[in-house]
């Protein structure tokens, strides 16, 4: 069982003014769908997603309870209105625990504000990363300790705890760079030429001398 557990409902009616209705009501139309299996047409109440969404994001294993039945799912996509605070739409895709899942985790840097080399930049060159492992094993969160990197040391994807899973297979190079230290560049003073307060020309000082 998941970490985290969300209740839907089962919505009837698919047209605009339904799905508006739902909207009023402080509910999210949505969709639940799984490989070779139906679609099926949910709602879920806008304060509880809000509070699973913030928590779980979109790589999350999530139990989705819906009228007793209980499936592993992820949300998969979330529409939100361009300029209103509102979601629209959610989809959740119902996973088969003995098959893979492709996704998209986040990489958090931890320590930024403890790195110890000053004056310093950190450069995150890569903040999330693609796996495929079977729902079991996806890992709740990546996060890299950076209060220890150097100007020599990039961390690099192998540097990642799951990088030695053989359970996660990772869709990266070893070698490609999260994150790298660079020296702050060094501020140039360039030389101007002074100029005389006599030389400054002064607006409407022509006219007053014709």
């Amino acid at each position: 069982m998941a970490a985290i557990k969300i209740q839907v409902e089962k919505r009837t009616g698919l047209g605009k003014n339904k799905v508006d209705k739902i909207r009023e009501e402080d509910f999210i139309p949505g969709v639940l769908y799984g490989k070779g299996e139906e679609t099926e047409h949910v709602k879920v109440d806008k304060r509880i997603f809000e509070k699973v969404y913030k928590s779980a994001g979109t790589s999350t294993l999530i139990d989705l309870d819906l009228e007793g039945n209980v499936v592993p799912v992820l949300i998969k996509e979330v529409q939100r209105h361009p300029f209103k605070n509102q979601y629209l739409h959610v989809d959740f895709q119902k996973l088969n625990m003995n098959e893979t899942v492709k996704l998209t985790i986040p990489i958090t840097l931890i320590g930024r504000d403890s790195i110890k080399l000053q004056p310093s930049i950190l450069m995150q060159q890569l903040d999330e990363i693609e796996i495929e492992c079977l729902p079991k094993d996806i890992p709740q969160s990546i996060e890299v300790e950076v209060s220890d990197i150097t100007f020599d040391t990039p961390i690099l994807v192998s540097d990642l705890e799951i990088f030695n899973n053989e359970n996660i297979t990772l869709f990266r190079e070893a070698d490609d760079v999260i994150a790298n230290l660079v020296a702050p560049a060094e501020e140039t003073e360039e030389d101007e030429e002074e100029v005389e307060a006599d030389e400054v020309p002064v607006v409407g000082k022509e006219e007053s001398e014709e």
